[in-house]
């Protein structure tokens, strides 16, 4: 599974186990959805922070 997690700057993709829980996320700028974890969630489509945790 490739998860996309933010670092300072810039957000990337990484190939993690199953086993770590991650959040979903959709970003309210250009509506992609996500899977992702940490604090600082930014939308790997167009970088924005303006994202909401989907139930």
């Amino acid at each position: 599974m490739v998860i996309y997690m933010c670092s300072v700057g810039e957000s990337y993709g990484v190939d993690i186990d199953d086993d770590i829980p991650t959040k979903k996320y959709m970003c309210n700028k250009c509506g992609n959805k996500f899977k992702g974890m940490g604090r600082n969630v930014s939308c790997p489509g167009c970088q924005s922070k303006d994202v909401n945790e989907q139930k």
